[in-house]
C-alpha cells in the first residue's frame, strides 16, 4: 500500500473555503462508504489494523470500532431486516447470500477534513483485501456519502450552497461518470429542472421558509445527490414532517451529499478525490459573481428551443473553467 504522502496532489483532501462554523469551531464531516467483497468482521479488523483501536461485535451483523486515531466507526450490512436474523447457521447463510447485493457500510464519527487522508489509507487496505465497488456487477448499486457540517443554519449560508449544487450537478455527473447500475436506481436522481429554475430565477426564494417550501414542493424526496431533508428538519421539523415520512430522516446541521458510485476497487480512486468535488460546490457558493453568471446562463439555457442536461453540463463546466475552478 502506497503511503498517502506519495499520492498525487489532486487525491489529497482540499480544505473547505469556510473551514469554521459561525460559532468558531472547525467544521467536521461524516463519511459513509458502501461496498462488497468482505464481511463486516473483516472490515472492522482492517480498520483497526490501519487506524488502531479495538473492534467488537455489538450484535449479529454489526461491528463497532472504538478508540481508533479517527474516533469510532460502525460496520454493518446495510439492510435492517438482516439485523433481525439470528446469529446461527441459517442466519449466517442468509447474510452470506445477501452480501452479493447488499453492501457492507462503514459509518464514521464526524471527522476533521484532514482526517480523510488517513481514512484513505484504510480504503486502500480494504481494496487490497478484496473490497468491491459499484463496478463489480449490475446490481452493485453502492454509494459514498459525505455529511459536511454547515457553517450555520442561516438562509445566507445555506441557500448559496444548495443553489451552487443545483447549477453544477450536471457538470459533476459528466466529469465523474455514473455507473449504469446507479443510473438504473431511483435514489440518485438529479434535481428536477423545475427546482433549478426556481433557484436560478430572478425572484428566487428570499428566506428560509420560502426555500424550504420550494424544495418540499418540487423535490419532496431524499433520492437526490444533495439531500437537504436533514438540514430542513433541523430547522423546522414540523414543516418537513407535513411532506415527508420522518422515520429515516435524522435532523442534523449537515448537508447529506450522496455520490452515486463507490469505486473503492479502482486503484486511482480515493475519498479525497470525491471530497474535492464537494469543495468545488462550496467554492462556487462562495463566489457570488460566478453564481450569478451560472444563474443567468441557466435561464438562457432554459429559454432555448431545446435544453438538455448534456448541453448544460458542458456550458456550466466552461463557466467554472473560466473562473479557474
Amino acid at each position: 500500500m502506497s503511503p498517502i504522502s506519495d499520492l498525487a496532489p489532486d487525491t489529497r483532501p482540499l480544505p473547505l473555503p469556510r473551514p469554521m462554523t459561525a460559532a468558531g469551531k472547525p467544521r467536521r464531516v461524516g463519511v459513509e462508504v458502501e461496498f462488497s467483497g468482505l464481511t463486516e468482521e473483516q472490515v472492522a479488523g482492517i480498520l483497526t489494523e490501519v487506524l488502531g483501536g479495538r473492534a467488537h461485535e455489538q450484535r449479529p451483523g454489526r461491528w463497532l470500532v472504538e478508540d481508533s486515531r479517527l474516533g469510532g466507526f460502525e460496520v454493518y450490512l446495510d439492510s435492517r431486516p438482516l439485523e433481525a436474523l439470528h446469529h446461527d447457521g441459517l442466519g449466517n447463510h442468509i447474510r452470506d447470500l445477501a452480501r452479493a447485493v447488499v453492501p457492507v457500510e462503514i459509518v464514521s464519527d464526524p471527522l476533521q477534513v484532514d482526517d480523510l487522508a488517513p481514512l484513505d489509507e484504510a480504503m486502500a487496505a480494504l481494496r487490497e483485501a478484496g473490497a468491491e465497488g459499484t463496478g463489480a456487477g449490475m446490481l452493485s448499486g453502492f454509494g459514498l456519502h459525505f455529511n459536511p457540517e454547515v457553517v450555520s443554519l442561516d438562509f445566507a449560508d445555506v441557500a448559496p450552497v444548495l443553489t451552487a449544487h443545483a447549477l453544477i450537478e450536471d457538470h459533476l455527473r459528466r466529469r465523474t461518470g455514473t455507473d449504469l447500475a446507479r443510473r438504473l436506481m431511483t435514489w440518485v436522481d438529479p434535481y428536477p429542472r423545475t427546482l433549478v429554475d426556481r433557484l436560478a430565477a430572478r425572484d428566487a426564494p428570499a428566506d428560509m421558509t420560502a426555500l424550504m417550501d420550494t424544495y418540499l414542493r418540487l423535490a419532496p424526496t431524499r433520492n437526490h445527490g444533495l439531500d437537504m431533508m436533514c438540514i430542513f428538519a433541523e430547522i423546522d421539523r414540523p414543516r418537513v414532517a407535513r411532506s415527508m415520512d420522518m422515520e429515516l430522516i435524522s435532523p442534523r446541521p449537515t448537508y447529506h451529499w450522496r455520490l452515486p458510485d463507490c469505486r473503492i476497487d479502482e486503484p486511482d480512486w480515493s475519498l479525497a478525490l470525491e471530497w474535492n468535488r464537494w469543495v468545488l460546490v462550496e467554492q462556487v457558493a462562495e463566489n457570488p459573481d460566478l453564481l450569478e453568471r451560472l444563474k443567468e446562463a441557466w435561464r438562457d439555457h432554459r429559454a432555448s428551443l431545446t435544453s438538455i442536461r448534456a448541453d448544460w453540463a458542458w456550458r456550466s463546466g466552461g463557466l467554472l473553467e473560466g473562473a479557474g475552478l
